[in-house]
């Protein structure tokens, strides 16, 4: 009768994991850069950026749980030179006419202490999806004061091997199938 009494009174008052609160922040694309990084034949590092994206997170501090979901426009694809540019939107790699976006969902999210230390998810592009975990290299939350709006964010990277999404230009000729993806994000809490 005492455990009842008592697991009745922590009921009525709540306990800390009771007031857990999912929060939803939008992807504020002026402060969320999405870019890749690839090794071209041995020498240099080819590198662009997807000037497109848009998405959301969801995600409760107390509990430690989130969810992320990000969907790239890959017509925006830049790399400063118009010509790869338009390669890149070719069957070569992205095939964009096809399979005009890339999407990350992640939904579960690894904390070191109060920070975000990893998100782990599945990257969907030209049609095929496959687990992609992207590590923190810093994590915040701060009070905007433009904004007067809490924001939530940091840096992101991974590496992928772009052949299982098919794409497998140049590999043969020695372009690496590594490829490094870098993502610094920062989203409003609506």
């Amino acid at each position: 009768m005492k455990k009842f009494a008592l697991a009745l009174a922590l009921a009525a008052v709540g306990t800390p994991f009771a007031h857990a609160e999912t929060a939803t922040y939008a992807i504020d694309p002026m402060h969320t850069f999405a870019s890749f990084e690839q090794l071209h034949f041995g020498t240099s590092t080819v590198r662009g950026r997807f000037d497109k994206k848009s998405g959301t997170v969801q995600l409760d501090k107390a509990a430690k749980t989130g969810k992320v979901e990000i969907t790239f426009d890959l017509n925006g694809v830049n790399t400063g030179v118009e010509p790869f540019n338009t390669h890149l939107k070719s069957g070569d790699f992205f095939d964009v006419a096809n399979y005009p976006t890339a999407t990350f969902v992640g939904d579960k999210f690894v904390f070191n202490g109060n920070q975000v230390a990893e998100v782990a998810g599945r990257l969907t592009m030209r049609g095929k999806t496959h687990p992609v975990t992207l590590k923190a290299v810093r994590f915040n939350c701060y009070d905007n004061p433009m904004l007067k709006r809490e924001v939530c964010g940091g840096d992101f990277e991974t590496t992928i091997k772009r052949s299982l999404w098919g794409v497998n230009f140049g590999l043969d000729m020695g372009i690496a199938d590594d490829t490094r993806l870098t993502l610094q994000v920062e989203a409003v809490r609506q």
